[in-house]
């Protein structure tokens, strides 16, 4: 009898249990910025118009206003009198690792969002979709990607671009020499001194480099889209709680009209430094994003 009524006892125990609600799991980085009353931001030094400095050494730009609307979200949602926001320069080689150890909250640029990313961070909603394309002198020669055998390409270190290009070079033996810069200004750099004839990279950032130029119609951005990528703001991974509120921030800004009033802003106006226009008209790949907010990748 008391085999049986403990088998009862435990059966009954194990059925109540099951029918407990799950507690979500707590937000590490939620609980850090309430204790301290203070978010990590990391951001680009010359990503134009996405995240980079003014000629005032201030962080400005189109993903830069949105990750400070993410911030002032944050700030009402936990309730805090006050939240002081950190500024970090990140680089494409250092960004992923400042998010996986904890010294960054949240980057926001011009990361792309792809499956292998996935593996070690995670990803918010799309905030820009582009193409990577060429920039190079408009009486150049190179039209597009098959006029760069034998030549000095260069790109960024540690971006998708540089990926592209050295499987292509790998692949199609074509010979190239690719030059990795540490940043998009060296980059630019680069293809100015004549160091390199090209200079591949994501469209958007591309015609932020010719923003810039000392004479920027010297410049044209030209060749076949070799990848269409989704940038997103990067987050911790296995901290959903956070994410969800970070996506839930930008998802407003989007389907609000706000995310278009920046991106005119940033993409249709005169921007700092020189006051120039990128002039470059909401896609329809932009315009899907803003109805439809979600955070998949291309690949």
């Amino acid at each position: 009898m008391k085999k049986f009524a403990l088998t009862a006892v435990l059966a009954t125990a194990i059925s109540a249990s099951a029918v407990l609600p799950v507690q979500a799991q707590e937000s590490l980085t939620l609980k850090k910025i309430k204790e301290t009353s203070a978010i990590t931001l990391g951001h680009r030094e010359s990503s134009i118009p996405f995240s980079y400095y003014d000629d005032k050494q201030q962080v400005i730009g189109y993903s830069h206003e949105l990750m400070l609307k993410v911030v002032d979200d944050i700030k009402a949602n936990l309730k805090l009198a006050k939240l002081d926001t950190k500024l970090m320069p990140v680089t494409s080689a250092n960004r992923i690792t400042l998010i996986q150890n904890g010294t960054v909250d949240i980057e926001c640029g011009s990361t792309t969002n792809n499956t292998e990313r996935q593996k070690q961070v995670a990803f918010s909603t799309t905030i820009f979709v582009i193409g990577t394309k060429l920039m190079a002198k408009h009486n150049s020669g190179i039209k597009d990607f098959a006029d760069l055998n034998g030549k000095n390409v260069v790109t960024t270190a540690g971006t998708t671009s540089e990926r592209i290009l050295r499987k292509m070079n790998e692949e199609k033996k074509m010979g190239m020499n690719v030059i990795s810069a540490k940043d998009h200004g060296e980059a630019f750099l680069t293809l100015e001194t004549g160091r390199a004839v090209a200079f591949m990279m994501d469209d958007a950032l591309l015609y932020g480099e010719i923003a810039k130029a000392k004479k920027a119609s010297d410049w044209v951005v030209t060749g076949t889209a070799q990848s269409k990528e989704a940038y997103g703001c990067m987050v911790r991974k296995d901290d959903p709680e956070f994410k969800k509120m970070v996506d839930a921030s930008l998802t407003k800004a989007m389907t609000s009209g706000d995310a278009e009033k920046i991106y005119a802003k940033w993409f249709m106006n005169p921007i700092p430094p020189k006051g120039l226009n990128l002039n470059m008209v909401l896609s329809d790949e932009m315009k899907a994003t803003f109805k439809t907010p979600n955070d998949k990748a291309f690949e």
